[in-house]
């Protein structure tokens, strides 16, 4: 790619002789900030918008203001604020849209990140939709609006202007340009004390100063909908605060925003290696995070020691309270902080005594899994029914612990490297005598440099019959599923924002199975009225119709007699024989995530284990019947791993392997509801059966780790519902949740779901539901 300007010449063709000149100007500053490749969609997007039509000011506006964007947030967001201005040329006047491009840069600035820069692009794409009258105003009062609010806070004020001004130009007009008392008054409202971008030189010239080093900082947003923002968090090395704070309980902001880098840089810089998160429960994850974050404060402290109150006087825990897992989850917190705090519990003094006995041993990560996993047993003892969307703690400095935990996608040297990608992993397809003359390590992990694929099994001489799979392989992962997702706060899909990997279930005891039969032989006995009433019953005369293939004689011969008696004959004396054939494909969906490990109240089964039992139940009843079925289950870890596991496929037999497999499910992670049923739908649509039907058994709402937002993820739930049934799926949700009423309506519809109270009933009912939706 070219950096000189006469090497563009083709392109400029289409340009002013003023706009020419406009743009040789700012050609050398372009090309500072701007790679090859950025200068090429630079010039291209010229030309772009010089095709509009819409006179020279708003060529020379993109020429002038997109480097300074660029020097702001980089190149890459540039395609997108092009895009914006191109789309809005057949929504707005030219002038919007140059002064779009005119207070971009103001926008980038107070901003400070791409991602938040493109949601403002996303956010005046829908303000011209509803308010195209105050677009101007308010693009004029951009700097005096984001001085005083966050991103968040914008976007209501300008929707409550838009909403309550609809139809009414004159006061819309007023309200984005401030002039109106309620533009004032919602302008205090959603004003927030202090904004990142105000303070954000002051907090990197701080941690330089603590730790001799420089660390990535970036705004976030989490407030589209309220005024609270996301906690801090660390993701591949770079730390997101919240793009504003209030005041908190007597300290300042800029205080608070000092309290929360210092705690995640203390993260960054203490954390050497992740912590196993294996087999911990949510509340053990909860405890370890807790000393977690006491131990890397510890070891900042031990090097600054004036760290200490500043955090200390966050920390508003009380020996006093004790109402919920969070309170107990705060006095630790605080206990293992403040020297000062006075609490005589037991369990608070014995983690004060952990974490003592632990100091020459702070510098090992492992110290926080031993002693938040001991913790964890004795608080499981003493307060039931952790939360952890509710349950989390209060010190506001503190992020969410997503940094440490060793789960699929952590990697240390990336992470190092703040997100910048070192090293690829190499697959490589191979042929059985490379793979047997080169393998080196046949169970290598998941960090290998290079994976080698053979298109079959291998079997070593020494080991005649067990394949080196069967010897040590593990269960394989397909090939990525990309799903888009539904986000409710721009009212677009993300596209292929969701990852689904698919997976075999592992094997567990056939008894287990069989005790199953065993347990329910009764319901069994009374479905098998029932099925057999749904067999196909071959062809069937279907009498008295008005239009058909044959003559009704016993109809004909009541209408005849009804001529002779002079009253009126019925009509209908033809009949039609009919083949009556059953043309289904049944997919059950399970939630598999962690809830599903709890026990029932008042029952000594899981609702994993009721919903085995139902399994069994329902697949019993539909193999008699001969409808092809599948049996299927997910689990999630974020967006990048949404685990789909198949028990049973609609071609497999009802037989030793799909039960081994059901026996062997197991609950864990999370609910990513929308993007199981987008690739349950995919299984569906290669069924050639004229009806398709979904059954989805969950325990809960969605939800996931990397959501905050609890209506983000049923909006999507919605969506996918509707985009399954546009191609001919039907979806039916039975939730054994008895709150479910209420978001499990507005997913899957009136009359599209069944919630169970007495969840020891499921398995009796769900083949009853069978029977009556396929009926």
């Amino acid at each position: 790619m070219a950096i000189h300007f006469d090497d563009y010449e083709p392109y400029l063709e289409a340009l002013s002789a003023h706009s020419r000149d406009v743009l040789e100007a700012a050609w050398a500053g372009a090309a500072r900030v701007l790679s090859p490749r950025g200068l090429d969609n630079y010039v291209k997007a010229a030309g772009a918008l010089r095709s509009l039509g819409r006179g020279d000011a708003l060529v020379e506006s993109w020429i002038e203001q997109a480097p300074r964007v660029a020097a702001e947030l980089g190149e890459d967001v540039l395609g997108e604020l092009a895009t914006s201005a191109l789309a809005l040329a057949s929504k707005t006047s030219g002038a919007v849209i140059e002064l779009l491009l005119a207070t971009a840069p103001t926008a980038a600035q107070r901003l400070g990140d791409a991602e938040l820069f493109k949601a403002y692009l996303q956010f005046i794409g829908v303000l011209v939709a509803q308010a195209p009258r105050g677009v101007r105003p308010l693009l004029e009062h951009l700097d005096v609006l984001l001085h005083q609010l966050t991103l968040g806070g914008l976007r209501r004020w300008a929707l409550w202007g838009a909403h309550a001004y609809r139809t009414d130009y004159a006061e819309q007009i007023r309200y984005f340009s401030l002039e109106s008392r309620e533009a004032q008054a919602m302008l205090g409202q959603e004003r927030k004390g202090t904004l990142l971008v105000d303070v954000q030189r002051r907090i990197n010239m701080y941690l330089r100063a603590l730790w001799g080093r420089d660390f990535f900082m970036r705004p976030t947003s989490g407030d589209y909908e309220t005024r609270d923002g996301l906690r801090p968090f660390i993701e591949d090395g770079v730390l997101h605060l919240p793009d504003a704070y209030d005041d908190h309980g007597g300290v300042a902001a800029v205080e608070l925003y000092r309290a929360a880098a210092a705690h995640a840089a203390a993260h960054v810089v203490g954390t050497r290696r992740p912590i196993s998160a294996e087999g911990l429960s949510p509340l053990q994850m909860a405890l370890v995070g807790v000393v977690e974050d006491a131990r890397v404060e510890a070891l900042a402290i031990r090097r600054f020691p004036g760290l200490q109150p500043l955090w200390a006087r966050l920390h508003d825990a009380s020996a006093q309270r004790a109402e919920c897992v969070a309170d107990w989850l705060d006095r630790i917190a605080r206990a293992l902080l403040d020297p000062g705090y006075v609490d005589d519990d037991a369990l608070v003094v014995d983690a004060r005594a952990r974490f003592a006995a632990a100091q020459p041993r702070l510098d090992d990560a492992a110290v926080s899994w031993d002693i938040g996993v001991a913790l964890a047993h004795q608080l499981g003892a003493r307060a039931a029914g952790y939360n952890p969307r509710r349950d989390l703690p209060r010190a506001p400095y503190r992020d969410d612990n997503r940094y440490f935990w060793a789960f699929d996608g952590f990697d240390a040297e990336r992470a190092a490297a703040g997100g910048r990608d070192v090293s690829r992993q190499l697959r490589k397809y191979v042929n059985v005598m490379e793979m047997a003359n080169e393998v080196e390590v046949e169970g290598a992990g998941d960090d290998a440099q290079e994976i080698w694929v053979l298109g079959s099994e291998l079997f070593p001489y020494e080991d005649a019959g067990v394949s080196v799979n069967q010897a040590w392989g593990r269960e394989p992962v397909s090939e990525p599923f990309h799903y888009a997702e539904w986000d409710h706060q721009i009212q677009l899909e993300r596209p292929a924002w969701v990852t689904v990997l698919e997976r075999r279930g592992r094997r567990g005891e056939l008894s287990s199975i069989d005790a199953i039969a065993t347990q329910y032989r009764r319901e069994i006995q009374r479905m098998k009225f029932l099925l057999d009433a749904m067999q196909p019953q071959g062809v069937q005369r279907l009498r008295k119709l008005e239009d058909g293939d044959d003559i009704d004689l016993n109809a004909a011969v009541d209408a005849i007699v009804d001529v002779r008696t002079r009253r009126q004959p019925d009509p209908r004396i033809m009949m039609r024989s009919v083949r009556h054939q059953r043309d289904f494909s049944i997919l059950v969906l399970l939630d598999l995530s962690e809830s599903t490990n709890e026990r029932v109240a008042g029952h000594e089964h899981t609702v994993l284990e009721l919903t085995r039992q139902s399994c069994v139940l329902l697949a019993d009843a539909v193999a008699k019947v001969g409808d092809p079925f599948a049996i299927h289950g997910f689990c999630s870890d974020g967006r990048h791993d949404v685990q789909y596991l198949r028990f049973k496929d609609f071609e497999q037999p009802w037989g030793d392997d799909a039960k081994s497999r059901l026996a062997g499910m197991s609950g864990q992670l999370s609910t990513r509801l929308g993007a199981a049923i987008r690739h349950a739908g995919h299984h569906l649509q290669q069924q050639r059966s004229a009806r398709k039907l979904l059954i989805v058994i969950t325990d809960g709402e969605p939800a996931d780790v990397d959501v905050r937002d609890p209506h983000y993820l049923r909006a999507d739930a919605k969506k996918a519902v509707e985009a399954v049934a546009r191609d001919g799926v039907v979806s039916y949700c039975i939730s054994v949740d008895p709150r479910a009423d209420p978001y499990v309506a507005r997913i899957f519809g009136q009359n599209r779901y069944l919630v169970i109270d007495h969840v020891q009933r499921l398995p009796e009912r769900l083949p009853l539901l069978y029977a009556a939706l396929t009926r």
